[in-house]
């Protein structure tokens, strides 16, 4: 799946943000200048309007990466910055809040900037510059993304532009209405995407170049590798960064079986009596196919169970709403192709059933999948148990997936009630 549309599902399915557990880092050319951290909102410089806003999107403090990062969005004169945190944890935010601060009501023209990879995620981060300006009835926005048809010569009044860096280019450059010299904040969202997607960087490089020495720059980020490291030194020298160490995906909490079967059939049964024995909560089942995901949710859904299904074909907007409904609770099976196997937050999952195990091109097991796969048993520190339906001929993939990762996975009897029971106890 492109890292665009699994950064759109997770900020359509983060309606609250995420309780991270990880540990703030910050990094910065002079260690010795001091850094404020809050832990309240009305601790920073906001006007009411804009508190107002915040407890409208339903924050009530600060979430570990606001803590840090919005003083130094907001402080005088303005620091650059890099901001680094998985989804959920309240980035788009923080950046919004900083936008709706830096920009003045009474110029009538635009003053903040912010660049997205794709239309989508514009749209996304143009909501919530609705819902938390709400308030701030004379501050607009625009949207330089396909579709918004603009006329040569036309003057923008909006003081917030929200785009992407193809239509912001043709504006500045082509249509000419959109004056990058009078730009006091850039906000560069989602720069590992950015530099994922061919040309988007270039575009944004160019774009960062046009606008003044004295022009704010924000760079927000999922990840902090070298890739995004080297970017945001062609587009920020010397910034400060701040960010949550990444959760490591690990099987130490989470513990693996496996059971045999002789056919599809048999998998099916097995899985029947896994389910009706052990798992009370919420489970995902992972296929390898779309075809066998279509299978054994018609199967499941003629047995009676509320079955939701989360394959490659939905639109982004589809997929979003079946985890939505699954992160509700109106469906108790989430069953997925490995679009879902990573990225995505479901924290009442402990249990992960792998109906048949991942493989690459090659026919042997594709390891990161299969650790992403088990890790949504496993997240925020919980215990996680996973299981593996697998057919007879498919064994030795189980141990060498036991090999790479050094680890133990215990064989079950799919018919041994008993056993199933004691481990449900």
């Amino acid at each position: 799946v492109p890292l665009a549309e699994l950064s759109l599902m997770n900020k359509l399915i983060h309606t609250s943000l995420v309780e991270s557990q990880q540990h703030v880092e910050i990094l910065q050319r002079n260690p010795n200048s001091p850094l404020f951290s809050i832990k309240t909102f009305e601790e920073l410089p906001l006007k009411k309007e804009l508190l107002q806003g915040v407890y409208m999107m339903g924050f009530n403090r600060p979430s570990k990466i606001q803590e840090q990062a919005l003083p130094v969005m907001l402080a005088y004169p303005p620091q650059n910055l890099i901001a680094q945190s998985q989804s959920g944890t309240g980035k788009t935010a923080a950046f919004v809040l900083a936008m709706l601060s830096r920009a003045s009501a009474s110029e009538k023209y635009p003053q903040c900037l912010c660049l997205a990879p794709t239309y989508e995620l514009a749209l996304q981060i143009g909501q919530v510059v609705r819902t938390i300006g709400k308030f701030c009835t004379d501050i607009r926005v625009n949207y330089a993304v396909r579709g918004n048809r603009v006329l040569k010569g036309m003057v923008l009044e909006e003081q917030i532009i929200i785009g992407t860096p193809g239509t912001t280019l043709d504006w500045c450059f082509k249509q000419h209405i959109l004056d990058l010299t009078k730009i006091s904040l850039f906000v560069l969202d989602e720069a590992d995407i950015m530099i994922d997607m061919q040309g988007l960087s270039c575009q944004s490089i160019r774009i960062h170049r046009s606008l003044p020495k004295s022009c704010q720059v924000l760079l927000f980020s999922a990840t902090y590798k070298e890739p995004v490291r080297a970017f945001a030194e062609r587009i920020i020298p010397d910034p400060i960064v701040i960010k949550l160490r990444e959760e490591e995906l690990t099987l130490s909490n989470i513990r693996q079986y496996f059971m045999v079967c002789q056919s599809l059939d048999e998998q099916y049964e097995a899985l029947c009596n896994l389910y009706g024995s052990f798992i009370i909560g919420q489970v995902m089942i992972f296929c390898q196919t779309r075809r066998l995901a279509d299978w054994l949710a018609g199967k499941m859904s003629q047995d009676g169970h509320q079955v939701a299904i989360l394959t490659a074909e939905l639109t982004v907007v589809q997929r979003a709403s079946v985890i939505q409904r699954f992160r509700e609770g109106k469906e108790k099976v989430l069953i997925a192709t490995n679009v879902c196997a990573r990225g995505i937050d479901v924290q009442q999952v402990t249990t992960v059933v792998n109906f048949g195990l991942p493989v690459d091109l090659d026919g042997e097991p594709d390891f990161e999948t299969y650790l992403h796969r088990i890790g949504r048993a496993g997240r925020f520190g919980h215990r996680g148990i996973a299981f593996s339906v697998v057919q007879r001929d498919t064994v030795q993939l189980v141990h060498k997936i036991e090999q790479y990762f050094q680890t133990t996975i215990k064989q079950l009897d799919p018919y041994d009630m008993e056993e199933l029971e004691k481990l449900a106890a």
